[in-house]
């Protein structure tokens, strides 16, 4: 089991994504109410080598062989917390030529040395979940040294420097960002970030709070049209159609699950292991105590439950 490196997941954008975990869990410069992670136990803006960056490498090039669409730095919290994001990025192209993605929250690129570091990767997808000050406060709950303004000015000056692909996720959240002003506002941040894509969430997985709730599939795609051009609402990932053969490694699925809760059929799409032998996994791995079951839109999801020390 690989301490760093999990997946491939399935993504709903990037096909099948091998993460690469670049900070320890929690460690976030938010604390998003929706969070499938829970909440943040080390809300900070210090950038810094918070894991070996030879054992990132090292097991990552043992991962390769399953050949992911993306390698992609995401995981545990904010991966532009990881200060040497540059060495990262150039020790990945010595080994594969898969195309890099980096999922963040965006609240640090309005620092120049993030942005030098990003600008090495295929694909920097950030996010916005709030067009205003308030509900930037309300639903990110940031560092207390973050402003929405600052935030707000660094993606669009991360988009005026990085040439290539910039995606921007809007996520939605049913009585906090569904309303006609609210959206007006985030359409207004849109129009100045200019990103090349907009693509809308909402909650799929268990969230941080309760009180997030998600946004319903049509009322999304209502929304998407008020874009210009029109945002695209992420599709559920449809899952593989070959697997592999014999027993499903319950440390393999164990490991998936601490990074993100997962329905079974993100399990056997991200893994590529048949649902039968999944089943006996989690069996297996419930009967320990070491996964339970939560429920989420309607969803069956398996969370792994961490152990007090």
């Amino acid at each position: 089991m690989t301490k760093h490196i999990f997946g491939p997941v399935p993504s709903r954008r990037l096909g099948r994504s091998l993460g690469v975990d670049l900070v320890p869990f929690k460690t976030c410069s938010y604390d998003c109410i929706y969070c499938q992670l829970g909440q943040t136990t080390c809300k900070t803006i210090q950038r810094k080598t918070w894991v070996p960056l030879e054992l990132v490498l090292r097991e990552l090039e043992e991962k390769l062989h399953t050949r992911p669409d993306y390698i992609t730095l995401s995981g545990s919290g904010e991966p532009t917390l990881f200060s040497p994001l540059d060495k990262l990025i150039e020790g990945i192209r010595a080994l594969t030529n898969i195309r890099i993605a980096v999922l963040t929250n965006g609240s640090l690129l309005g620092d120049s040395d993030v942005q030098s570091e990003l600008s090495l990767a295929d694909l920097v997808i950030p996010s916005l979940d709030a067009g205003n000050a308030a509900t930037f406060r309300l639903v990110n709950r940031p560092h207390e040294d973050l402003s929405f303004e600052r935030m707000l000015e660094g993606l669009i000056a991360f988009r005026r420097r990085f040439p290539k692909e910039y995606w921007l996720e809007v996520f939605l959240l049913g009585g906090y960002t569904d309303s006609e002003q609210e959206l007006a506002d985030l359409r207004r941040c849109v129009d100045l970030i200019r990103p090349d894509r907009v693509q809308l969430n909402t909650v799929t997985r268990p969230p941080a709070e309760e009180q997030a709730i998600a946004v319903s599939r049509a009322r999304l795609e209502e929304i998407a049209a008020t874009f210009s051009p029109p945002a695209q609402v992420i599709a559920e990932f449809r899952g593989l159609q070959t697997w592999k053969v014999g027993e499903a490694s319950g440390g393999e699925i164990l490991d998936l699950l601490r990074r993100r809760p997962c329905c079974m059929d993100d399990i056997v799409g991200g893994l590529g292991i048949h649902r039968n032998e999944v089943l006996k996994a989690i069996e297996h791995l419930s009967a320990e105590g070491l996964v339970k079951e939560s429920r989420a839109s309607g969803k069956c999801y398996y969370v792994a439950v961490e152990r007090q020390s």
